[in-house]
């Protein structure tokens, strides 16, 4: 089955010959920074809306900041290079595709009812935990939540005051040498217990009063609120967790926290696009977050272990995966790696469904998992192809116009 038309269509075909219509479909990038990757996406989703196949679209992204980007698309006023400066998390509003994405949905938006608009997300935590900043602070969801509470409750058993009070200054939050450091992590103080204990009592009571609130205008503030809830508990685990002093413990707890988080939104959008009859939220992301099983080297769940186990067959992950590029410092596959196999059997991007991927390895002899100089690029491992229903194989992937081939 070789793509020699739009991807879209071949993706679509592949959906058609399931039993019953996915709720998310998962296209995964193998590193992130190519250009080629959300490119893709661009591509998929536009030929997926035209069919009225779906109507989210959603990144790993901070899913708090993308409420932005989701405003601006459905005709809010903010300038669009504020919308890819504060919309975005990890840097990605630099990309050219993804400004290229909120133009196209922008304009598409224009000339459409709201019911029949098209929707971006965020359902990343909002989590950079790079050299310039760490975890945020649970401030903005906590406020999200509490105003949601107030605005529909006869009593909030919380005062705004005594949160701020216990939140204090930002800085404490995303201090980034706490990703490293337990002793800079905030996680393990007096008032960050007392938040946890807080958030959890506002979550609980904002799940107790849900139904009252679904049937009128309040469900899509409920649904900004139900946000609200899990990114504040989620965070306020994470800074917890960052307060651990073993190593391995501690990561694993991150890592298993955030990709929790991102499982937990991917539902909650699954569900809402559900509920409207519309097809399957379109998810762009690592393919390590898409895959159905959890890692052996650490003890964590990827989300979409999670949203297997959830949704089942309703869950669709199509990973992506590479032969070359140069560019990248990824050179042609060895003979004896998965990508090597598609490479002597595909000449052109093809998707492959899992059934002849794993027929192909197992007439093969002795493969092992590709290693390369690009240490950010995640291969195949042929031990574990059941984490996607498909890859779409590129053999090779260019470099962007007056970029040199050598890195």
């Amino acid at each position: 089955m070789v793509i020699d038309e739009s991807m879209h269509t071949t993706v679509e075909w592949s959906l058609n010959e399931r039993a019953r219509q996915s709720r998310l479909l998962g296209l995964g990038e193998p590193f992130h920074g190519e250009e080629t990757f959300p490119r893709l996406r661009n591509d998929l989703l536009r030929g997926l809306v035209d069919r009225d196949r779906c109507r989210c679209v959603a990144l790993e992204s901070d899913c708090l900041a993308g409420r932005l980007v989701d405003d601006h698309v459905r005709g809010g006023t903010w300038h669009l290079d504020q919308v890819m400066a504060d919309g975005f998390s990890h840097g990605f509003g630099a990309s050219p595709a993804n400004r290229a994405l909120v133009t196209w949905l922008g304009e598409h938006n224009r000339t459409r009812p709201a019911a029949d608009q098209v929707r971006f997300a965020g359902f990343d935590a909002p989590m950079e935990n790079s050299a310039e900043s760490g975890a945020h602070s649970p401030r903005a969801a906590l406020d999200t939540l509490h105003t949601f509470l107030t605005a529909n409750s006869a009593t909030v058993p919380h005062a705004w005051a005594r949160i701020e009070d216990l939140l204090g200054d930002e800085a404490r939050w995303t201090n980034p040498a706490a990703t490293m450091d337990p002793a800079q992590s905030i996680g393990d103080t007096a008032e960050v217990r007392e938040l946890r204990l807080i958030a959890d009592d506002l979550a609980r009571l904002l799940a107790s009063r849900a139904p009252q609130f679904t049937e009128d205008d309040s469900a899509e503030a409920l649904r900004d609120a139900e946000l609200g809830a899990r990114t504040a508990t989620g965070l306020l685990a994470y800074h917890a967790a960052l307060a651990r002093t073993d190593r391995q413990e501690r990561m694993e707890s991150c890592m298993g926290i955030r990709d929790a988080m991102m499982a937990a939104n991917l539902n909650a959008l699954a569900t809402r696009e559900h509920d409207h009859g519309h097809g399957p939220v379109l998810v762009f992301t690592h393919n390590e977050h898409l895959r159905r099983n959890a890692s052996r080297n650490v003890r964590w769940s990827p989300a979409g272990a999670h949203l297997s186990r959830g949704l089942g067959p309703d869950y669709v992950a199509i990973a992506t995966a590479i032969g070359s590029a140069p560019h990248r410092g990824i050179g042609e596959p060895p003979a004896n790696t998965v990508e090597g196999l598609l490479a002597a059997t595909v000449s052109a991007p093809r998707l492959v469904p899992l059934a002849e991927l794993s027929q192909l390895v197992a007439e093969a002899d002795d493969l092992t998992r590709r290693t390369t100089e690009n240490r950010a690029y995640f291969p195949l491992d042929p031990a574990r192809l059941t984490d996607f229903d498909a890859v779409l194989f590129l053999p090779h992937v260019d470099a962007p116009d007056g970029a040199s081939e050598a890195r």
